[in-house]
């Protein structure tokens, strides 16, 4: 029984993560929106700032924060070359900094962090597919702001983030892909109506159409698509003509 809110509050962290992915129009406004969730959900009293590292092709950027200040921070560890965020995405696991002032593993990061204001710092790593991969990091001005029992709940939390980051990565890759699609086929369009055209006009076979929208453009350096949709507006008596499918 005594797991029961802890089951409930997963449950209410993981339906918000999906209303999430659902309801955010593009990948940048979700990390955003989960950086300030992030923060909300894991702080006692509304002392935490929270971001975002993505790790791509071994360079970490900063993709998403709480808070301004957050960026500063973590541009300060990135300068350093090492820290609790970039070692949690390195190792693939968790690193607690209760009090910088007594942690030597990263003397000049955390020398300068406290300087900023920041007691303590909890890095969470975010596990995503392929190359990329990503870490929560939660900074508090106080020192030992973390317990065990506040450690295990980031990690959980960062489960479920994870497996959002990793729905909203795809579904961005479908649509991009689709559009993709859609512009390829736009483009084949354009170009078959085009060879049609020069075919009528010169009476010529479509291997030698194609060969003149070719060497048009070539010679006028611009797109074969463009030069394309000039001459299928030349022959619509058109320039706004359009050449689509529709989907």
């Amino acid at each position: 029984m005594a797991k029961e809110p802890s089951i409930q509050q997963d449950n209410n962290v993981a339906d918000y993560l999906q209303d999430l992915v659902l309801e955010s129009a593009d990948v940048d406004e979700l990390l955003t929106e989960l950086a300030t969730f992030s923060a909300s959900s894991l702080s006692h009293n509304g002392d935490l700032l929270c971001g975002v590292t993505l790790m791509r092709r071994k360079k970490p950027a900063t993709v998403a924060t709480s808070d301004p200040s957050v960026l500063a921070l973590d541009e300060l560890q990135y300068g350093y070359g090492d820290g609790p965020c970039l070692a949690a995405l390195r190792a693939g696991s968790t690193f607690h900094v209760p009090d910088l002032r007594e942690e030597h593993r990263w003397p000049r990061y955390c020398t300068a962090a406290w300087a900023e204001g920041i007691g303590s710092i909890l890095s969470v790593p975010l596990p995503l597919e392929g190359e990329a991969t990503a870490g929560l990091n939660l900074y508090s001005t106080r020192t030992h702001a973390f317990s065990g029992e506040d450690i295990e709940k980031a990690e959980a939390y960062a489960e479920q983030a994870s497996k959002a980051l990793r729905l909203a990565v795809r579904v961005a890759q479908l649509a991009d892909d689709r559009q993709h699609l859609i512009g390829a086929m736009e483009s084949r369009t354009t170009i078959d109506i085009a060879v049609g055209a020069i075919m009528a006009q010169n009476r010529c076979s479509q291997e030698s159409a194609l060969k003149i929208l070719r060497i048009a453009s070539s010679t006028r350096n611009i797109k074969l698509r463009d030069v394309a949709a000039s001459i299928v507006a030349s022959v619509a008596q058109d320039p706004k003509v359009l050449t689509h499918f529709d989907y």
